[in-house]
């Protein structure tokens, strides 16, 4: 009799055994399909909030466009030149380019006022921070003969007004056209 005891004992010990492995294997490959579900799920809310923070960011700039390097050129900047960004001008998109050198005092002081009031900048308008140092084509093509010097622009390039000595921003913009 206690042959058959311990026989059935063991037997109730192999069969529990059994179900524990068998259970702990299959809540194991749940916990991992629910990981993996989860991260997709992350994944694609992730995606989504990230189209939604994109097409908000479009909306609230319409006049926005990209670079040929794919950069989102913003409406109401302060940015470095490249011949592509003039092409934001537009009927309601102003195109400032700023002949600017490091050594020019009034040019600095102009330059940190712009960094400073950066917000202040209206959406329609665009500035462009020309070396004038290295800018040798754009200073003849504008007649531009000394740095701290303005020239609007409309989308092809042509100029629509040339000026000089705005030392804020905020003169700077009364000027723009």
């Amino acid at each position: 009799m206690n042959k058959k005891l311990i026989v059935g004992v063991v037997v109730i010990a192999i069969i529990a055994l059994g179900v524990g492995v068998y259970s702990s294997n299959n809540s194991s490959k749940n916990d991992t399909v629910m990981m993996e579900k989860n991260a997709t799920e992350g994944k694609d809310a992730m995606m989504k909030d990230d189209a939604i923070k994109t097409d908000s960011m479009m909306k609230k700039d319409e006049t926005s466009m990209m670079d040929k390097e794919g950069t989102i050129i913003k409406a109401g900047s302060y940015e470095a030149y490249a011949p592509e960004k003039v092409a934001l001008a537009s009927a309601t998109h102003d195109v400032v380019l700023f002949f600017r050198a490091s050594w020019c005092p009034t040019c600095i002081s102009l330059d940190k006022d712009i960094k400073e009031n950066i917000r202040k900048i209206p959406s329609s308008l665009t500035i462009l921070d020309v070396n004038y140092d290295s800018s040798n084509a754009l200073k003849q093509k504008y007649g531009v003969t000394y740095q701290h010097t303005f020239v609007q622009v409309d989308k092809g390039g042509n100029l629509i007004k040339k000026w000089s000595g705005s030392p804020t921003l905020m003169a700077l913009v009364a000027e723009v056209k």
